[in-house]
């Protein structure tokens, strides 16, 4: 769905998206000041999710939460709900809805109908929200990308593999990736 065009203020349309009662599945979130309202994902994104998810709880060397839903407080123009949030365990058994990105791990996205807000205006976010690696995986290129080292409002490294080839995730994960079922 594309992003909504609205006269009102940022202000207002902050406002007007935090009273945003979206259809059952949808999740909406709050980019660059566009009010950004996704469908529920497909199967082959749930089975990513699924595939990430197991690695993390398997092969990370620290205990760590993984939340698919959890609202992030990005800055003012922004409120995101990565597709994953990797955090210390508990960070978030007290907070509300929308959360201070402050203390998240690790945040990872999977491609779906708006492939470039995940791409760009995402990871620009993350970054300029001090989440220490962003984990992109790109269905449509077929490439995962690990970004590391936020510095001036994006990651100064970033890792790109192929579908099917590993990827080694820094401390205080400290495992390899393995991207083989993504394919």
């Amino acid at each position: 769905m594309p992003a909504v065009e609205h006269p009102l203020g940022e202000d207002s349309l902050l406002q007007a998206f935090l009273e945003l009662d979206t259809p059952l599945g949808s999740k909406a979130e709050f980019i660059e000041g566009e009010i950004v309202v996704t469908p529920p994902p497909d199967g082959a994104h749930e089975t990513a999710f699924s595939l990430l998810a197991k690695q993390f709880f398997r092969k990370a060397a620290i205990d760590l939460d993984l939340s698919g839903n959890k609202g992030l407080i990005i800055g003012p123009k922004s409120r995101f709900i990565p597709d994953g949030t990797v955090s210390p365990v508990g960070h978030f058994e007290n907070a509300d809805s929308w959360a201070p990105a402050e203390g998240v791990l690790l945040v990872f996205e999977i491609t779906s109908i708006n492939p470039h807000k995940d791409r760009e205006p995402k990871r620009k976010g993350f970054a300029s929200a001090g989440i220490p690696c962003y984990l992109l995986i790109d269905r449509d290129d077929g490439v995962v990308t690990l970004f590391t080292n936020p510095q001036g409002g994006d990651y100064a490294t970033q890792t790109r593999i192929e579908f099917g080839k590993p990827i080694d995730l820094p401390a205080p994960f400290s495992f390899t990736l393995d991207t083989a079922p993504l394919r």
